[in-house]
């Protein structure tokens, strides 16, 4: 029980100074459930002169996951879906055989300094639906579910836990939480998947006695829950589930089963093949090339 891997997690430059910190992959782990990507960003404060947004880039065998803490961005993609993604929403993309998104500032906030914190995980979808047709699904703040559990409030965002479910659709069995404690307290984290991760967003807790500092990341012995304590106000986020049914290659936006499946996606995306979920975003006209490194070693 408790504790098996800590993950402290490296910075990474995005552009324009915007950085963040990733967690997944790393090398001595490459998922926790179906979660195969985990990035941790901000809280910075955008500058009407900041060089944030994030040009039409795309995606193959995966599904993003957003979740704000603060802030607002405005997601775009080729299927002609537009959303404002706002704090406390679970934003789910499909990328499946193809899809090309943008992440930009909203037209509301342009002229104005506001702060952005959040998160960006991708779950890879599963063998039998690696090549799903792409969709775009945003479920509002208000239809989470939220319930208290001995100090601890918790909003269910994605899966079941505490007597609870979210209406968030998912591939494979997954589990997504944020947990809040407003002061010192423990709760009971049940063994709600068969594998778990806990990453402190705010505030130091302990796992079964073992101390956690904020933003790391914690893998869960397998198939184990956990006593977690804080001694002050915290929140956390706890992500898992099923493990995935395979090993997954990623390269660069890309995720898939099969290395030769990421090397076609590269070709279409620098056709811009339509057919292929290649196509550019409406309305806009930049985008991002594909990198000249390789994206499989």
């Amino acid at each position: 029980m408790g504790i098996a891997l800590t993950l402290k997690g490296h910075e990474k430059d995005l552009g324009d100074g915007f950085f963040v910190r990733r967690f997944l992959p790393d090398a001595h782990r490459q998922s926790v459930g179906p979660f195969v990507f985990f990035d941790h960003f901000g809280p910075v404060t955008v500058h009407p002169d900041s060089a944030h947004d994030v040009r039409p880039h795309p995606h193959i065998g995966l599904a993003t996951v957003t979740y704000l803490f603060d802030g607002a961005i405005t997601h775009r993609d080729n299927l002609g879906c537009t959303q404002v993604i706002e704090p406390g929403a679970i934003n789910w993309m499909t990328a499946g055989r193809g899809i090309v998104h943008s992440e930009r500032r909203p037209e509301a906030l342009r002229g104005r300094s506001y702060v952005n914190h959040g998160l960006q995980l991708w779950a890879a979808l599963p063998l039998a639906h690696e090549e799903a047709e792409p969709a775009f699904v945003h479920t509002p703040a208000a239809a989470i579910p939220t319930v208290q559990e001995g100090a601890a409030r918790v909003r269910v965002l994605i899966g079941s836990a505490f007597g609870t479910s979210s209406p968030v659709a998912t591939f494979a069995p997954t589990v997504y939480l944020d947990v809040q404690m407003t002061a010192a307290g423990n709760f009971q984290l049940p063994a709600l998947a068969p594998e778990l991760a806990v990453y402190p967003v705010e505030g130091d807790i302990a796992i079964d006695g073992e101390n956690l500092p904020a933003r790391t990341l914690s893998v869960l012995t397998d198939g184990g829950g956990a006593r977690i304590e804080s001694r002050g106000p915290a929140r956390l986020m706890v992500l898992g589930g099923a493990p995935l049914d395979g090993p997954r290659y990623i390269g660069w936006n890309f995720v898939s089963s099969r290395k030769e499946r990421i090397l076609q996606a590269a070709a279409d995306w620098q056709a811009m093949r339509a057919e292929a979920g290649m196509a550019q975003v409406p309305g806009e006209t930049e985008f991002i090339p594909l990198p000249e490194r390789r994206l499989i070693g």
